[in-house]
């Protein structure tokens, strides 16, 4: 079986590298631990929130990016995964190779397949493994997928040309890019292994500006300290679709319990008892308002906004 420096020689990875083979591929990126593992498929039946897809795309399980609300904690296989989110990556490093297979091939043209729903596809490891990319590679071959790419990643740009041969094929694909606040204190608290979320906003208008179909994702919308000036710079990106929803406090199947520094920072914001049930309450508050100024906003420069489940629905 191909390793993943050997199935992905440049992308990321030196030929040296890709020559000494898997001893040599990443065993740490920053704070958090690479392990390898072959995966029994790698186009999942979509279900859940995410049922209207034909199939969901997880190159990887875990994300070193470990935002501190992320839901895709609870669906970690144990108990210790799910406390160290953020600090572990499971890299698919046979996704490639099943997707080659004829049978998952002829699976892709058409399908609406969702990139990605308990991972980010660009997290700092595909810097150096292009384990995406290989994926995309595939389906860039001459296939017609109704393709939709999650992520809080300015990498994604990097994969632009691949995009654009897809809907050359005859497919489509939509970009999403998650933003969540225009405060970088609260951006460093909630999501400090993240890229600033200047940055994505510049990544997701270059990627509307390549022509490619375009998405901001306000998913959660943990902060707006300036509700005015943020919704502007959403606006100038030409992107024509947002998706909003609030941050949540509680436990539940779909979500990550926050981290007591996000909680308290949360309370300073909002000059409240910092109670996570006090602090739920000011914070809707606040989100309806800037929910309520965002729809105006995109209203008046017809950009299509969509809440919650309604939002994510496939695009086409």
């Amino acid at each position: 079986m191909a390793t993943v420096a050997r199935a992905f020689p440049g992308f990321g990875e030196s030929d040296e590298l890709a020559k000494e083979g898997r001893d040599s591929r990443p065993i740490r990126v920053g704070g958090t631990r690479v392990s390898y593992a072959d995966a029994s498929q790698i186009l999942t039946k979509a279900t859940g929130f995410m049922s209207e897809y034909d199939f969901t795309l997880n190159p990887y399980a875990g994300c070193g990016f470990g935002c501190t609300y992320c839901y895709a904690a609870f669906f970690a296989r144990d108990a210790q995964k799910r406390d160290n989110w953020g600090y572990w990556v499971d890299v698919k490093q046979n996704a490639v190779e099943i997707l080659r297979r004829p049978r998952q091939q002829a699976k892709l043209d058409g399908a609406r397949i969702y990139m990605s729903s308990v991972t980010d596809a660009y997290q700092p490891i595909e810097r150096d493994l292009g384990l995406t990319r290989g994926l995309l590679e595939i389906m860039a071959d001459g296939h017609t997928p109704k393709l939709v790419v999650q992520t809080r990643s300015p990498d994604v740009t990097r994969d632009i040309d691949l995009f654009r041969q897809i809907e050359s094929n005859g497919g489509r694909v939509q970009v999403n890019m998650t933003v969540t606040t225009d405060d970088e204190d609260v951006r460093k608290t909630f999501e400090p292994s993240c890229p600033s979320n200047a940055r994505r906003i510049d990544a997701i208008e270059t990627v509307h500006d390549a022509g490619i179909q375009s998405c901001i994702t306000l998913t959660p919308l943990i902060w707006a300290a300036d509700i005015d000036s943020f919704a502007d710079r959403l606006i100038q990106t030409g992107v024509r679709k947002l998706i909003i929803q609030p941050f949540k406090f509680t436990r539940g199947k779909f979500v990550a319990q926050t981290r007591e520094g996000a909680l308290k920072l949360m309370a300073e914001l909002l000059n409240c008892f910092a109670h996570p049930a006090v602090i739920e309450r000011e914070y809707m508050k606040r989100y309806r308002a800037a929910r309520d100024h965002l729809k105006q906003a995109a209203t008046k420069h017809s950009v299509w906004l969509g809440e919650e489940r309604e939002g994510f629905a496939p695009p086409f």
